[in-house]
């Protein structure tokens, strides 16, 4: 069974950091395209950011320079560093994995097709 599990959410301050991780049960993540969504209330998912079996990454255009994400393949696990946080980053995260899609289409495209997704991760950035 595939299985994600996120971790390292919390409240932080504005202009403060946190590092997401997402860590795969059941399969290897180093043959899925990897990506990180979010949803803040009252409002739709989105990709955050997204890397593929190659390492190539992709980002919301907003969120670059800030955003990182990267990928340890003996730990199967992908993390999401996420720096000079700001109130609208406030939102549960949420990582999935996917075959066959190239990353615009997972990350920026509504609705992506996936093959596992977790339960998410609440990061809340307030003073």
């Amino acid at each position: 069974q595939l299985q994600l599990v996120e971790s390292g959410g919390g409240l932080v301050q504005p202009g403060g950091s946190l590092r997401l991780s997402c860590t795969a049960s059941g399969f290897s993540l180093r043959y899925y395209a990897i990506g990180w969504f979010r949803q803040a209330p009252g409002k739709e998912r989105e990709g955050v950011s997204c890397v593929n079996r190659d390492d190539e990454t992709y980002y919301k255009d907003s969120l670059k320079g800030r955003f990182t994400i990267s990928r340890d393949t003996d730990k199967n696990t992908v993390y999401l560093q996420m720096n000079s946080l700001r109130p609208e980053d406030t939102a549960i995260y949420y990582c999935a994995a996917a075959t066959g899609q190239g990353l615009y289409r997972l990350c920026a495209i509504p609705h992506p097709a996936l093959d596992a997704e977790g339960q998410g991760t609440l990061v809340t950035v307030s003073s």
